[in-house]
């Protein structure tokens, strides 16, 4: 390898959101090395959130959504090829065609794919979609826009919840299936996924709770699904939203800690082996790395969101080309934001990791509140509706680890909020999908022993 840090062979695995902005930061941070992107679809990075919005509701098309350069990044493109393999000790990533790069230095970036209705006959009827990639999104499109008579959805997680708030929007009728027992209760907890409940329904959604979906029926095309309570929805189009699958099967041979949940890294984005010790010259970054987070008790965080995949990635960059003491970490508070039924639902920080909550401006009734989840007397999270503004005077409050329930101060409200109720977060592990955030660590409530 090199001495110069800024020179060498940098292969970037995952032509993702966070592999284009690494690439970018590469050369803002002066490497001038060959620069290698490898990417198993055949499209340049693309953004995926407009996929289950703007695509769906025909505000834009599937083929618009490609992200714009910063700059060019001057990398070769290796598109519409699998990475295969990572050979440490021969510093090679493994591709499908036969052929292997070799690097100094690897940065894999290869998110998540949408998880398949796990019976693959019934998920081969035509009529059955996952909503991940590109395609997906046109050809979900496509058939809302042909105006069917009822999507059922199956999981009410983030992803289901803006399908079926589409599908609402152009006035298709949408039967939601949720295992748990409310809409987005893996991510917000109890209480905020009741007012999610309640949305749903006065926006005409037929949501069914406390139920799975036992098979989807057809013969060729999707004709309907049988519920575990018995019944049956009749309807032609059936969307699984189930969560993601982290893409790290190709990594299985190669000592690295990847497994479900991601790979593990260090708060520099350096990957760990499977015995825990750092690599030096493989990084991760984006939905498929798992990251200690000193505000959420160093637990490793999986996130599925935006804003992450672009901040870790732009530190795992200057981290690739930065000797030790000039490198830095990976400390964001996570932010995430999603719009349906009407409603701007923002939050920051890590509302699973949370053992209260209290609304700490506005109301459940008037459908435009704070809420301020605490976890052990110290502030970790907060979910603003329709309430946005207030979000970074939150956001400061979890970056001072300041005590739970909060002082008053932003809150419209002259006493402080002190009325505090439990958050009611269930364990991820009985959820179908999983929450955008992931605590990988043990749960804040209970330790997991490690056999």
């Amino acid at each position: 390898m090199p001495d110069d840090l800024k020179d060498g062979r940098i292969v970037i695995v995952g032509a993702s959101l966070a592999g284009l902005r690494a690439a970018e930061a590469l050369r803002e941070e002066g490497f001038t090395g060959s620069l290698t992107v490898v990417g198993d679809e055949l499209h340049a990075p693309y953004d995926r959130p407009p996929l289950s919005k703007q695509v769906l509701l025909g505000q834009a098309t599937a083929q618009t959504t490609e992200l714009p350069m910063r700059r060019d990044p001057d990398a070769e493109w290796r598109l519409g090829v699998r990475a295969t393999g990572l050979d440490l000790l021969e510093k090679r990533v493994l591709l499908e065609d036969g052929e292997s790069l070799p690097y100094d230095r690897v940065l894999i970036a290869t998110g998540t794919r949408a998880r398949p209705w796990p019976n693959k006959e019934e998920a081969a009827l035509e009529g059955v979609f996952t909503l991940r990639s590109l395609e997906d999104g046109a050809g979900l499109a496509d058939r809302l826009a042909a105006r069917p008579e009822r999507v059922l959805v199956i999981g009410g997680g983030f992803t289901g919840s803006e399908i079926a708030s589409a599908c609402r929007e152009l006035g298709v009728q949408v039967t939601v299936t949720e295992r748990g027992p409310a809409p987005l209760v893996g991510a917000l907890g109890g209480t905020l996924s009741k007012l999610a409940a309640v949305m749903q329904r006065n926006h005409g959604v037929d949501l069914r709770t406390g139920v799975t979906v036992t098979a989807l029926k057809g013969n060729g095309a999707f004709t309907g699904a049988e519920l575990s309570d018995g019944s049956r929805v009749d309807a032609d189009v059936c969307v699984a939203a189930l969560g993601a699958i982290r893409n790290v099967e190709w990594l299985a041979e190669s000592g690295l800690a990847a497994g479900p949940r991601g790979i593990a890294c260090d708060a520099g984005c350096r990957a760990f082996n499977m015995y825990g010790i750092v690599t030096d010259d493989v990084f991760v970054a984006g939905d498929v790395s798992r990251f200690p987070h000193p505000l959420f008790g160093y637990q490793l965080l999986s996130l599925e969101h935006w804003g992450n995949a672009v901040e870790q990635a732009e530190v795992a960059a200057h981290n690739m080309v930065n000797p030790g003491p000039l490198q830095r970490p990976h400390l964001a508070v996570p932010v995430f934001w999603s719009t349906q039924f009407g409603l701007n639902i923002k939050s920051v920080g890590v509302p699973p990791y949370s053992d209260h909550i209290v609304i700490a401006q506005g109301s459940l009734e008037a459908r435009r509140l704070a809420m301020v989840y605490g976890y052990k007397g110290r502030v970790t999270a907060a979910v603003t509706v329709d309430m946005a503004k207030a979000l970074d005077y939150y956001r400061h409050l979890i970056e001072s680890a300041a005590p739970f329930p909060p002082p008053p101060g932003a809150a419209d409200r002259a006493i402080a909020a002190d009325v505090t109720i439990p958050s009611d977060v269930p364990d991820p592990s009985v959820l179908s999908h999983g929450p955008t955030v992931a605590l990988t660590g043990h749960l804040p409530d209970r330790r997991l022993t490690v056999v």
